[in-house]
């Protein structure tokens, strides 16, 4: 973990940081007002190889700091007095004199003890200092004693001509207890009892140093001449890990609590497949190593104890590679079979090594690389003795001296190259004889490693250009090299370029060795991309949440400690989308019409022009050049000309940090009061962090920090956590994991990264009860961090820049990189670039560009509504080699409508005028009861009164007008309902008035004679004649108003 303890933040950044996705360094932080900001495992699932060289790249989540258990504090206003120590190392490494300052407390008569212990290798928890000492008067008051701690030269020195064998330590512990001397501690009880009954007791964690770090002692003697000079000679050598050599070293914890180490009697073979087979029972272990495809054994060997190990795999998750205090190894590892509950011979264990084309391409990577390398450093040496470079071959005189600065460089014939070497490596000689040495490294991996980062700059110089993507073919070559050098930023860049097809052959093998190998490098943006891979399962990596998790924890434990150096090649992460052309208008530079109206703005004494100014500057926002120095002028003439209490907070930040400015803690105090006296939340808990570093009063700090969460502060939940977890909240003596746990969460919503960095490490162990163990939610935390780094950040920023300049190769490339690392908003302005300009994609990418990267960011977390309308359209009308999918195209619309875009309900409504039926979990994902709604003119009704609701157009918008028409349509619909209802009234109505009329006319007839009847024509015929007239009459009058009322 990171450092736990108090820890400053850094000055506010324009943009509040979002909190970790629903769906986790300890180090007590004081961010901005606007929010703040396992290497070597390189494998998939079926790679199963061990490069065994020993480096210090053991899975660490922080830096090591201040541990306090069982700690009462000072209570000012507390009648009764409880006992406490704690100390305060001047210098927090280990020295050969060490000053500690203890502070403590007795209640009763008292011993207070004080003990250094150290681990190496082999061994745990050995003693290399001891002190104690007595108080029997002073009681009931504060007491403080300096201690000059002395450690073994062996710790602290080099080796020398008098220190042969200096150790090399992984952890050294400084702890300190009180006992009563009356309940079982005295000057004359062992040490062990003594801890025993300890009252109170605090420890610290100090950083060691590695051998070859640290200076020569000044043993004031004088050595003879001619030994003196022997020494010399090799004194700065440092010796190199020979391939035939590489020990196993195992771990274990007894059962009555000691711990042990062992390494095995055989080396383990280095840059060869094998296969480890380990087995535990009762206190034995049986170490097996078999060879190649056909496992052929190799060496065994049992160890065995006295006493029997303490088995608890419960406590935590079983860690194959190191540890906090172990290191690990670089190399590939492939399947894991883990039998929990017996052992098996090895002869019964079945776990074959499936990739064998990916195992044998790793093989070659090697061999070619190792033969680059050395290349490269006969090179060097060859250089640094004056006998290989290019002035050397001829006599120096001025034409010459034109010719070597302005002419073709010459390739020297001093290098004892073969012909056949230099044929299967012409960019590697071409850039050794162009390229000069301005500096000479102090041994042969940093000269390696140099002339891997010279040719990467020259590789990407190329493709910076122009036409930069038609130059990809003819960089490759280099990138190999420079890959081969340990420069594993060109590993990524082969590893995107392979997997895309970008203007190279499709390779998806080749893109995975690279990325394997830019991973076990720990290179950023290739752990990410092997973390998004696996987090995803796709591109033929396998889901895997605990590999995903491994990548993305190492970058994310990277980031805050990248953001607080402020070097290199970093940029803070934007979320600006290229289809947001507001944002893309107030992006700028130093000479831009915004920055130059923001600084004639706080020239004048603008305040919010001076924090602007001052923001862009120190984190490098708005396409601004990083530059804290100029940002820290801006601070101080904000902080000292305005009353405004954000800029008196940053100012008094960086004074308390000596960034860029002399360190002024009295007026960082005077600064940080004052800020917190006109409410600023940031200050309050920036008072808390003073008073838990410097003053070491945990009381007053808890007050502040409690006042600062009530405000809504995110620091302070995570510092109260702190608090917490070390044990040493006030009241409260015992650590509380629980507590933390809720405070660090707290914390995490709020945006905080440590806070969220803890909580993604109790999410994947599973360790506390609030937080059971779910993978797939510790990968979504440590994602959220990893991609706030600020070297993803620059890539990022090269590419919006390019795209602003109008440098579409540019773009293209530095997008590619960026969405490969699985970053949404660099995945979804890609898509766009592409749909911008599909000449360029179809041109040099393989992949269907479009498609991929709209595909990818809808399974993100957050992923923008157009990008579901875009896939919606695709899965629509298909596209490409993709037929058309109805069902998900109603899906892609459906996610749309629930993030609140019009366009989703308007395109979902559109489907069902067309015919289609909308699934009833859709429905329900969409909050549509089925039984409210039970057809389709409903639903339709409530999908356009949404759709209108939503839309943020104040005049008639498509949905609008699509609800006035479907309530038109209703309208019509009705009117002529009724129309027709009438006309069938009125049409039986008329016939049951014909037939009756007939039927008495058929009854008239028969009762008198029908010969005069019907030849009558006198008008005044029977009266049954007039009768039937009329009804005829009206008859013949209705029958056209029937037909009338029909024609509309």
């Amino acid at each position: 973990m990171q450092r736990r303890g108090a820890g400053l933040g850094w000055p506010r950044r324009q943009q509040q940081q979002p909190p970790p996705p629903a769906v986790g360094p300890r180090a007590a932080a004081m961010a901005p007002p606007s929010g703040g900001v396992p290497p070597g495992l390189g494998g998939r699932a079926a790679c199963a190889l061990l490069l065994f060289c020993y480096l210090n790249v053991a899975p660490s989540l922080g830096r090591q700091t201040s541990l306090t258990t069982s700690v009462t504090p000072k209570a000012e206003q507390s009648v009764a007095y409880k006992d406490f120590i704690y100390f305060t190392v001047v210098e927090g490494n280990v020295r050969n004199v060490s000053e500690v300052s203890v502070e403590y407390l007795c209640s009763q008569p008292c011993v207070v003890n004080l003990e250094a212990v150290v681990s190496s290798e082999f061994r745990s928890s050995i003693p290399v200092y001891k002190k104690r000492w007595k108080n029997e008067k002073h009681l009931h008051t504060s007491r403080t004693q300096i201690v000059h701690v002395r450690f073994p030269s062996i710790m602290v020195y080099r080796d020398d001509y008098f220190i042969r064998h200096s150790i090399s330590v992984s952890a050294v512990i400084l702890r300190a207890w009180i006992t009563h001397r009356y309940s079982g501690g005295d000057l004359n009880v062992k040490w062990e009892d003594n801890l025993l009954h300890a009252v109170a007791k605090n420890y610290t964690l100090l950083k060691t140093v590695p051998p070859f770090e640290r200076p020569f002692k000044d043993h004031q003697v004088c050595l003879e001449w001619n030994m003196d000079y022997i020494w010399n000679l090799r004194a700065n050598k440092i010796p190199q890990c020979p391939l035939e050599s590489g020990h196993l070293h195992i771990q274990m914890h007894l059962v009555k609590g000691e711990d042990l180490a062992v390494k095995t009697k055989f080396t383990m073979p280095l840059k060869e497949w094998f296969r480890l087979d380990l087995s535990f029972n009762g206190g034995q272990i049986v170490v097996a190593t078999s060879l190649g495809q056909d496992l052929k054994s190799y060496h065994n060997q049992t160890i065995s104890f006295r006493e029997d190990f303490y088995y608890n795999d419960t406590a935590g998750y079983f860690i194959i590679g190191g540890s906090r205090y172990v290191t690990g190894i670089e190399g590939f590892f492939g399947p894991l079979k883990y039998y929990r509950l017996h052992t098996l011979h090895p002869a019964q264990i079945l776990n074959p090594l499936l990739e064998k084309q990916l195992a044998d391409r790793i093989k070659l990577y090697y061999e070619r690389c190792a033969e680059v390398q050395e290349i490269v450093s006969v090179y060097m040496s060859t250089v640094q003795q004056g006998g290989g470079r290019p002035e050397a071959c001829d006599l120096r005189n001025s034409y010459l001296d034109l010719k070597l600065r302005y002419g073709r460089p010459s390739t020297c014939r001093a290098f004892p190259w073969e012909q056949e070497l230099k044929d299967r490596h012409p960019s590697l000689f071409q850039t050794l004889v162009e390229m000069g040495l301005l500096t000479v490294p102090r041994n042969q991996n940093e000269s390696v490693l140099e002339v891997g980062g010279r040719i990467f700059e020259k590789a990407v110089k190329r493709l910076s250009s122009v036409d930069g993507l038609h130059q990809i073919s003819s960089v490759v070559p280099f990138l190999m090299d420079s890959s081969c050098c340990g420069y594993h930023k060109a590993s990524y860049y082969l590893a995107v370029f392979y997997e895309t097809g970008l203007s190279v052959p499709q390779d998806q093998l080749q893109g995975m060795l690279y990325s394997l190998v830019g991973g076990q490098g720990s290179e950023r943006l290739s752990s990410m991309n092997l973390g998004y891979k696996h987090y995803q399962g796709v591109d033929n990596y396998p889901l895997d949440w605990e590999l995903s998790y491994a990548y993305y924890s190492n970058i994310a434990t990277k980031t805050p400690l990248d953001q607080h150096t402020l070097q290199g090649d970093q940029a803070y992460v934007e979320t600006i989308r290229l289809k947001d052309e507001e944002t893309l208008k107030v992006q700028t530079k130093e000479d831009g019409d915004v920055f130059m109206w923001l600084k004639h703005e706080a020239t004048r004494g603008n305040a919010a022009a001076q924090q602007r100014l001052a923001q862009m500057l120190f984190w490098g926002q708005q396409g601004v050049a990083k530059n804290p120095e100029a940002a820290i002028e801006w601070y101080a003439k904000g902080a000292l000309e305005t009353e405004d209490p954000a800029l008196i907070y940053d100012y008094a930040i960086v004074l308390f940090k000596g960034q860029g400015v002399k360190k002024n803690r009295r007026l960082a105090l005077e600064l940080m009061k004052k800020a917190a006296s006109k409410g600023l939340h940031q200050a309050v808990n920036g008072l808390g962090w003073y008073y838990h570093k410097f003053k070491k009063n945990y009381a007053k700090a808890a007050k502040y920090w409690l006042k600062a969460e009530e405000m809504g502060n995110p620091d302070a939940s995570y510092n109260l956590g702190v608090l917490h977890l070390d044990g040493i909240f006030p009241g409260i003596p015992e650590r509380n994991q629980t507590l933390a746990g809720e405070y660090f969460h707290k914390a995490a919503q709020g945006g905080h990264i440590e806070g969220t960095l803890w909580c993604s490490l109790y999410y994947i162990t599973g360790n506390l009860e609030t937080f059971p163990r779910d993978p797939e939610k510790a990968v979504v935390w440590a994602k959220h961090v990893a991609e706030k780094n600020g070297y993803l950040g620059h890539v990022i920023r090269k590419g919006l820049n390019a795209y602003l300049e109008g440098s579409w190769h540019e773009a293209l490339l530095y997008y590619v990189l960026a969405a490969e690392t699985g970053i949404e908003v660099s995945q979804t302005n890609l898509a766009h670039i592409c749909e911008e300009r599909p000449d360029l994609a179809k041109r040099y990418l393989s992949v269907n560009c479009v498609w991929r990267y709209y595909n990818f960011s809808v399974f993100q977390i957050g992923a923008p509504s157009f990008a579901y309308l875009k896939m919606g359209d695709l899965y629509y009308y298909g596209h490409q080699n993709q037929s058309q999918d109805l069902e998900l195209s109603v899906q892609m619309y459906a996610q749309a409508a629930l993030d609140g875009d019009s366009q989703g309900f308007f395109n979902l409504a559109l489907l069902i005028e067309e015919g289609a039926i909308i699934p009833h979990h859709i429905l329900d994902f969409l909050e549509i009861d089925p039984t409210i709604h039970s057809n389709n003119i409903s639903i339709l009704q409530e999908l356009y009164e949404r759709c209108w609701s939503q839309s943020s157009e104040e005049s008639f918008s498509p949905c609008s007008l699509a609800w006035l028409y479907l309530h038109l349509r209703l309208i019509w619909g009705a009117v002529l309902h009724s129309a027709l209802i009438y006309f069938l009234g009125t049409f039986l109505l008329s016939v049951l008035i014909a037939w009756t009329v007939q039927y008495f006319q058929s009854v008239s007839a028969s009762g008198s004679r029908p010969t005069p009847a019907r030849a009558s024509s006198d008008p005044t015929a029977p009266s049954t004649s007039p009768a039937v007239t009329p009804a005829a009459d009206a008859s013949a009058q209705d029958q056209p108003t029937v037909t009338n009322n029909t024609e509309p």
